[in-house]
């Protein structure tokens, strides 16, 4: 037994930090987003959402974090808890101020702001002092040293990569125990992806900070992940253990490009028969 598949089994054996309850979403009264999707992330967890774009992934990260209403969506059945606690009906800032945070697809900055500026942001709704915000500065530039150097420049002038750390430095300013993080990889170099998922591996071993990570590079996401979920139409229609989904063939065929043979050719594959294995 390897020490990751013993984490995952620690992690499954006790109570979930986050539990989402059969939650269906709708938009704008009409559009039926998310159809009965359940997940649990475990204290201390990676658990990765898989998908294709449209699939519902950023749709249950707003979900969770109560972004929806912000953009007319609505959790009409299920419920979420987090920390034994319904979650819910409560607001961004009351779930930033409980631990949870989410870092938004497309690397949000203030673009006028400098990085520091940025990250400082993060602790706006601390109430610890600033002494406790300045070590918290210190730790941050020390899983992202690029950002120290950079820390006096306006972020908006800033490459990708940076922006990306940022993000994810100004959600560790807020001192969570859960990041939600949103389509880390779109639009960066590989290097940079995995330097990315190298230090949310970091932060996750060294801080205890548990991630659910919502992500397109399937192959990426379940090297670091412990867990899990594949999302198709707005339904959860497989999951488990990383280590066993890089090695289902399905998973293997349709995410990751690979057939019995090597790399396959998407052309020659019919969606019907990709339909059918999911529902059998």
């Amino acid at each position: 037994m390897t020490a990751q598949t013993a984490a995952v089994q620690t992690n499954a054996s006790a109570a979930p930090l986050l539990t989402v309850n059969n939650i269906e979403v709708i938009y704008n009264h009409v559009i039926l987003v998310l159809k009965g999707v359940s997940l649990q992330l475990p204290k201390g967890g990676i658990v990765a959402l898989l998908g294709a774009n449209g699939a519902g992934k950023t749709t249950t990260l707003k979900a969770i974090s109560n972004l929806l209403r912000a953009e007319r969506g609505d959790i009409t059945k299920g419920h979420i808890d987090y920390h034994g606690e319904r979650v819910d009906q409560l607001s961004p800032s009351a779930l930033v101020k409980k631990g949870l945070i989410q870092v938004m697809e497309g690397r949000h900055c203030f673009g006028h702001l400098t990085i520091e500026e940025n990250l400082l942001t993060g602790a706006y709704t601390r109430s610890d002092g600033g002494k406790a915000i300045d070590q918290d500065l210190e730790k941050v530039y020390s899983y992202f040293p690029r950002l120290k150097v950079r820390r006096k420049s306006q972020a908006g002038y800033t490459s990708g990569g940076e922006q990306q750390m940022t993000a994810i430095g100004r959600a560790l300013m807020s001192n969570p125990d859960t990041i939600l993080l949103d389509e880390p990889s779109m639009g960066l170099a590989p290097q940079l992806v995995e330097e990315i998922f190298e230090i949310v591996h970091r932060l996750n071993k060294d801080m205890g900070v548990s991630f659910l990570i919502a992500e397109q590079n399937t192959n990426m996401a379940l090297r670091y992940a412990d867990y899990g979920y594949i999302l198709e139409n707005g339904r959860i229609v497989m999951d488990g253990p990383a280590e066993k989904l890089r090695e289902n063939s399905d998973v293997k065929e349709f995410y990751l490009g690979l057939g019995a043979g090597g790399r396959m050719n998407f052309r020659d594959t019919k969606h019907y028969r990709r339909r059918k294995r999911w529902l059998t």
